[in-house]
């Protein structure tokens, strides 16, 4: 079965190339721009009143197709790739939560952007904490050590790079 789907709109961040962007948008404050394309503008009615977006994208630059990855930050051991979140997947969609500033004119200004440069957009859903947030989630293998390296690489990208204001 083919699954096709249409691209809504595209990212505009300081990231220009691939290794450059944070890692997580948890642990960056990045400014960025989400354009949404015309057609699919009047989609944003109601959006403005949420504070956090998850915005669906196409890893259009990943490199291969994978099922098996190890870690972009402190990469020894391979884990399956769904048991990443590596961008060489099989199906190359990502997810990242940004903060929601403002929408004027179909264009979203976010903060905690980690998309490269001319992501291609693919869907928005509102962050709502009741159904987004799972307090009792376990992490599987990604230790407390791996999350402060993600955490340090991707304040060291956000400091690296410029902010689209």
């Amino acid at each position: 079965m083919l699954i096709e789907y249409a691209q809504i709109g595209v990212a505009h961040s300081p990231f220009r190339n691939a290794g450059a962007p944070p890692v997580h948008s948890t642990f960056t404050q990045a400014k960025g721009t989400i354009e949404i394309f015309p057609e699919y503008r009047e989609g944003l009615g109601s959006l403005e009143g949420f504070s956090h977006l998850i915005v669906i994208y196409h890893f259009d630059r990943a490199e291969r197709r994978a099922l098996k990855e190890p870690p972009l930050v402190d990469g020894e051991t391979p884990h399956g790739i769904f048991a990443t979140r590596h961008i060489n997947r099989p199906n190359p969609i990502g997810i990242s939560y940004v903060q929601l500033e403002k929408i004027t004119d179909g264009i979203l200004i976010v903060k905690g952007i980690d998309l490269l440069d001319g992501t291609p957009i693919l869907d928005i859903k509102p962050y709502i904490p009741a159904f987004d947030s799972i307090p009792d989630a376990t992490n599987g293998w990604v230790t407390p050590q791996h999350i402060e390296k993600i955490r340090n690489v991707s304040l060291l990208a956000t400091r690296d790079n410029d902010t689209i204001q």
